[in-house]
This record gives C-alpha cells, structure tokens and sequence, in this order.
C-alpha cells in the first residue's frame, strides 16, 4: 500500500514506498527537527535555517536584528541563509508566515557534529567519576542535541530530537566523549558550545555514508553486494518462525528460573527485516545524518570503528571507506573541508609478549593514521587509556580532552601542543663485523614530529618497538632517543639490517613513547608489507 504522507504535517511514514503530497488543509509554518528552544548556531559563519509551508508561501526568519525571506518550493520546503553571528545571546528565533513559530534561549557560538558508534554514544552517567562530574556540570552554555535512532533506506528531511542545557540534573545523558570534548572548548575559547550526537551503538562505518559515495569506489560495492545479497535471502516467514520458537524457548526457561528463583535468562536478539536493519550500508546516513545538513558547523568529532575490527581485510578497508565518509559529509554540507576529528581505537584484549601483532584491530588504527592524508583532519591517540576487558572504557574525559586539544591547536590555532609524537620519516644502517668475526647489529632510527621533550613515560626505558630484516619477521627492540638528533635509536641482535620498524602494533600494546607534555606516539610501521599475509 503506498502512504501519502504530508511533509509540513510530519507524518510517519512506516511503509517501505512513500509518496509526498501537497495536503488540502492550510499547513502552518515549521521549522526542522535541528532547530529548538536552548540551541547554539555557529558563529562568524552563514548560517542556513529552514522548514516546511504552504507552497509558494512567503517565510520570514528574523533573529537578534537581522531578517531573512525566503518562499516556500512545490513541496512546502524553505530555506534561509542567515547572515555570521557573534557569538553570544541569549537570543529569540522566529519563523512567521500564516503562524508564527519562536525558539527562544538561542546562543551563538561553536557547533560540532560528533558522531560514531557506542563509545561514541556512551554517556557521561556511564563514564568514570560520574558523581564528581555531576556535580560539577554547572555549564549553561554547552548545549546537548541528541538526534533519536532512524534506521532506513530512504534519505530523510527531517529528525527528531532536542537540545538539553548542561546541568547537574542533565549531563549524564549527554555523549561522555561530545561533553567532554566540548567542555574543554567552553573553558579555553569561552563561548557558547552546541554539541549534536548522532550516534548509534555496534554500527558499522558503511551506515554512516551515502549510498551514491560508496557506489563509486570499486573496493566497497562488494561490501553493498554482500548486504544486498541478505535481504535477498531474507524470508519474512521462516524468520518470523525461527523468533516464534526462540521466544517461547525463552519464556520456558524464565518461567523455570523465575519458580527457581533463579536469575532470568537474556532474552533472545531476534531477527529483523535486514532492510531497516541499522548496519545496512547508508541506513543511519539517511536517517541521522540527512536530515542535519546543511546546519551550519565548525566540524565532526568521530569514534567508531570496532564494528569493522573483525577481520585483517576489513581493517584494511576501513581506510578507504573513513575517507569516503569524510570526503561525502563535506560535499554534502558545502561548507568546505571543516575539520574532521577522529578517536583512534584504544588498547584493548589481552596483552601479548611478543610486539607485534596484526589483527583487524591494529589495522582499523592504521587507517585511522591514513585520515591524516586529508585536509583539516585530526586524531587524538588513546592507546594507553584503553581496558583490557572492556570494549567501552570509562576514561572519556581524556579522550575528549585529546580531541579538544587539537581543534584547538588547528582550527582554533591557539599556540598548544595538541599532538602526541609521530613518526615522520626513519632511515637504516647495516650491521658490522669486526676482524674477530664478532657482529654488530645494524640500527634503525626513526624521526618524529611533534616530538619535543620525548620520552618514556614516568622516565622509564623505552617499550613497544620493534625490527625486521628482510626476511619480515620482528623481533622485540631496543630503543633509545639519541640526544644529538633527537631521533629514537632502534637495534636487536638478531637483526643484522633492520629495514622495517613498527611501534605499539598490537592490540593492547605497551609502548611508552611521549612528548614533553605527556602525549602518547602515534602506532606506526614504516614497511609496506603485505598484512593480509601475517598471522
């Protein structure tokens, strides 16, 4: 059955075909989801607004002085583009045509998009010290939107959601991650900040992109054929089935731990419709990320990144496919290349004797490195802030803290340290053998940037590096910063020309390399080997 639906009057559409239609009814003047009481637009920057009306009718947006009109297309929608605004307020926002809508505690200041998966999602009534940082959350002008949870395979106009004023009484539901990082922008820029979260937990990377971006490169159609290839297979009535008897499979043995008075067993994850499934490639770009753009931003926050960890290959991939999200949200908001922030995964698992250690998760770090390869983006490095047992750390005030420090460093270009050491460039030495016939390793030496003051941390000898010779196998280094150059000084006996060095390749890796102002090295390797080849 196809709906049909009026966009101005906001109806559900459930149906998988929906058609919009112009309603006979005089339709009143709206303005989108993204738009409400206690919001922050960003300053010094065209800020479009915009909505639904009558077709053809006339809107005005008027806001601390300055008035804007714009007439409503076939469809009903408007736009708007305010002229920059000061950071400040607060101020009243109002849209007028046959009605007139207000939106008061309006501020003006800085807006970020922070997006990703679950550590992304967690919240700060989850993260660590949670009764201190309620207690002193006492910051009106951060400002919170959640945007709710929309799986579905058609791009949205519109979301749902509202934006929350920090508070004791309120700062446990906002993103740990977002607050934190946007606390630490409040304190040093002094300015109001909006901080929209858009995220969603156990999601993969593909969900998060436009379906027209990843069709266009060759290494992700397979990844669309493969989900393509699901909902081929999906067979609504065998599903239903197969739930029916995992339900009351369940409900047996609860009834039978309850009359024991034992705990109840977790009741069953059933099988969905793979077609509004939140993994399905573009399903959460359409209903989370669509219906924000173009509201105006400074830039993107991201943490996400484990859903695509399984495998060496997916790893890999990840690469390619981070930098088609980056690439496509920026084309799409048309506001340049703002700044994009990623979290690098942390240490986690098991920790290992030997150094090195390729996995799928080692290698979603590497392709987070690769972002660095375009413009405006940044990482902040959390290798040693990581739980071995938990896949979602409690310890977001550094990771936001990180986070912040580079935006302030670069897009704010306040005269900071806002990264840890990166390797830069590294060059090698074959061993010797004296007339005695008695043989000296050969060194590497790796070069790094953001690397005055290095060290080990908490003053202690240097761990987490590693060398090879040809033959690719690593072995356990020892490293040492040579004073007159400040590079890190690389051998092992065993190694009689090190052409390869890696650092921190591991999943829970114990390298202990910082800067002057305490900020871990980035994980590196400086060959270009096949990792799909490792074990």
């Amino acid at each position: 059955m196809i709906l049909l639906a009026c966009r101005w009057m906001k109806c559900s559409l459930v149906a998988m075909v929906s058609v919009s239609c112009c309603c006979s009814l005089q339709a009143e003047v709206q303005l989108a989801g993204v738009f409400g009481d206690h919001m922050v637009l960003q300053r010094e920057s065209e800020v479009p607004v915009w909505g639904w009306a009558d077709p053809m009718e006339t809107v005005t947006v008027t806001i601390d002085g300055q008035s804007k009109q714009a007439t409503a297309d076939a469809s009903g929608k408007w736009m708007i583009t305010l002229d920059a605004l000061s950071a400040g307020g607060p101020h009243s926002l109002t849209a007028s045509g046959s009605n007139k809508v207000t939106i008061s505690d309006v501020l003006v200041g800085e807006v970020w998009l922070c997006s990703g998966q679950s550590n992304m999602a967690m919240t700060v009534g989850r993260a660590k010290d949670f009764d201190k940082e309620r207690q002193n959350a006492n910051f009106p002008q951060i400002r919170h939107f959640k945007t709710a949870a929309h799986a579905t395979p058609e791009p949205q106009d519109d979301c749902s959601g509202s934006w929350s004023v920090c508070s004791a009484d309120t700062v446990g539901d906002f993103s740990a991650t977002a607050y934190f990082f946007g606390r630490k922008l409040h304190q040093d820029l002094n300015v109001p900040i909006g901080l929209i979260n858009s995220s969603w937990g156990g999601t993969d990377v593909a969900a998060w992109t436009s379906l027209p971006a990843q069709q266009a490169v060759d290494t992700i159609v397979p990844k669309l054929n493969a989900f393509d290839a699901t909902i081929a297979a999906h067979d609504p009535v065998k599903v239903q089935a197969a739930n029916d008897k995992a339900l009351a499979s369940w409900k047996k043995r609860a009834d039978a731990a309850k009359a024991a008075g034992k705990p109840t067993p977790r009741r069953p994850r059933l099988v969905g419709d793979p077609r509004v499934n939140q993994n399905r490639p573009a399903n959460l770009f359409n209903g989370m990320i669509q219906p924000l753009i173009p509201y105006a931003i400074r830039g993107a926050t991201w943490y996400q990144g484990e859903r695509n960890s399984h495998s060496i290959e997916d790893g890999v991939l990840y690469g390619t496919q981070l930098n088609t999200l980056i690439t496509d949200w920026r084309s799409r908001w048309k506001q340049g290349d703002f700044q994009f922030l990623t979290v690098q995964l942390p240490n986690f698992h098991a920790t290992v004797e030997h150094p090195v250690q390729t996995t799928g998760w080692v290698m979603v770090r590497e392709s987070e490195m690769k972002t660095l390869r375009l413009k405006n983006t940044g990482i902040a490095i959390t290798t040693d802030v990581g739980e071995a047992n938990d896949i979602h750390p409690k310890d977001k005030q550094t990771v936001g803290h990180r986070l912040a420090l580079w935006a302030l460093g670069t897009t704010y270009e306040l005269e900071i340290v806002y990264s840890g050491p990166m390797m830069s460039f590294f060059q090698y030495r074959t061993g010797t053998t004296n007339d005695a016939g008695d043989k000296k390793p050969g060194r590497m030496m790796v070069n790094f940037i953001h690397a005055d003051g290095l060290k080990g941390s908490g003053g202690k000898r240097l761990r987490g590096f590693a060398v090879a010779d040809e033959d690719q196998k690593f072995y356990p280094a020892d490293a040492k910063i040579d004073k007159a150059t400040g590079m890190v000084v690389l051998s092992n006996e065993k190694v009689q020309t090190p052409v390869a060095a890696r650092y921190n390749w591991a999943d829970n890796p114990n390298g202990n390399l910082v800067n002057g102002a305490g900020l871990p090295a980035a994980p590196f390797r400086t060959d270009s080997w096949d990792v799909t080849k490792e074990d």
